[in-house]
C-alpha cells in the first residue's frame, strides 16, 4: 500500500484526510478489527491519574496534546461461550477478546509509526473506552453500563489508539437502545449483586468508581467486581441476558433490531422472555 507514496519530513503524505481515514480502517480490519471508528481525543474521558503496581506509585496521567485523534476498535466475543455465563468458559471469551484486540492495536500502532506518525495503543488504561466508542459511532450506551453495537450487541471488547494522524471523525449513532433499555430491566433483574440500576438515567454517583457530571445509568462497579472475585472468573450475565445479545447475521434478528426502535419494542421484549436461557458449560462441551 505504501509503494509510490510521497514522504515529507519523515511522514507519508496522503491525497486527503478521507483517503488516509479509509486506508486506516481497511488496515485495521485486515489486522483483525471487526468494528472501527474515529473520534477526537476528549479530555473528559482521560484518566487524571495512573497507577503503577510494581512500585505502588500514583502519577499524573498526561497525554501528548498532539495525539488529538482516537481510533476505536471492537471485536465480538464468542456467543456460544458467553451464553454459558457465569462460567470459566465465558471468561475465556473475555480473555480471547482482549488478546485479539491487543494483537490488532499493537500491529496497527506499528503501521502508523511506520507512516511517520505517533501511536499509543490502549485497552482499559489511559481513558474510558465506552464513551470514546460512542463518540466514534460504534454503538450506544445501555442500562448495564456497556456499549451496545448494531452488529454484536453488548458482546464486544473495546480497545483504542491515540494518534496524531489527521483522520476524519465519525459521528455518534442512534438506533433505539436508550428507548429499549428504558422498558427493559433484564440485566438488572439478573445481576446477582444488584449492581445494575432499575432507575431512570440520572447524575447520581454511586461511589468513587463512577464518573461525575454525566446523566446516565450508573453501575455499582465495586459490587460488580466483588462478585467477580467471589466467582474466581468473569461474570458476563448482563451480556448474556441482554435482548441485543443476538446473532444479527440472521434475518429475524436483523428485523428485530429495527423494530426495537419502534413501539413494537414492547412486543419484542415479551417475546425475548421466551428465549435466551443460559446454556450449561456441559452443553458447550457436548456440542463443541
Amino acid at each position: 500500500i505504501l509503494c509510490g507514496r510521497t514522504i515529507l519530513n519523515g511522514k507519508y503524505i496522503f491525497k486527503s484526510n478521507k483517503d488516509l481515514t479509509d486506508e486506516i480502517k481497511i488496515i485495521a480490519k485486515k489486522l483483525g478489527a471487526e468494528l472501527v471508528g474515529i473520534t477526537k481525543s476528549n479530555p473528559k474521558w482521560i484518566y487524571s491519574y495512573k497507577y503503577r503496581r510494581a512500585t505502588n506509585e500514583v502519577k499524573s496521567n498526561k497525554i501528548d496534546s498532539s495525539l488529538n485523534r482516537v481510533i476505536v476498535i471492537a471485536n465480538q466475543m464468542d456467543k456460544n461461550l458467553i451464553d454459558t455465563a457465569p462460567s470459566a468458559l465465558s471468561g475465556s471469551a473475555t480473555g480471547l477478546g482482549y488478546s485479539n484486540d491487543l494483537s490488532t492495536i499493537l500491529s496497527l500502532s506499528q503501521y502508523i509509526i511506520n507512516l511517520g506518525y505517533k501511536a499509543v495503543p490502549s485497552q482499559n488504561d489511559t481513558a474510558l473506552s465506552i464513551p470514546l466508542a460512542i463518540e466514534a459511532g460504534l454503538g450506544e450506551y445501555a442500562r448495564n453500563g456497556l456499549l451496545i453495537t448494531k452488529k454484536f450487541g453488548p458482546r464486544v471488547r473495546i480497545s483504542k489508539i491515540f494518534t496524531d494522524l489527521p483522520l476524519d471523525c465519525d459521528k455518534p449513532i442512534s438506533f433505539g437502545v436508550k428507548n429499549y433499555c428504558s422498558i427493559c430491566n433484564k440485566c438488572a433483574d439478573s445481576c446477582p449483586p444488584r449492581a445494575i440500576s432499575f432507575d431512570k438515567p440520572s447524575f447520581k454517583q454511586i461511589n468513587k468508581s463512577n464518573i461525575k457530571g454525566i446523566k446516565k445509568w450508573s453501575v455499582d462497579a465495586e459490587k460488580c467486581f466483588k462478585f467477580w472475585a467471589s466467582q474466581s472468573t468473569d461474570c458476563s450475565i448482563c451480556i448474556r441476558v441482554c435482548p441485543y445479545n443476538k446473532d444479527f447475521d440472521k434475518l429475524i434478528h436483523k428485523v428485530g433490531i429495527r423494530l426495537a426502535n419502534t413501539p413494537f419494542r414492547y412486543i419484542l421484549l415479551k417475546l425475548d422472555n421466551f428465549f435466551g436461557n443460559r446454556k450449561k458449560p456441559s452443553e458447550w462441551w457436548a456440542n463443541k
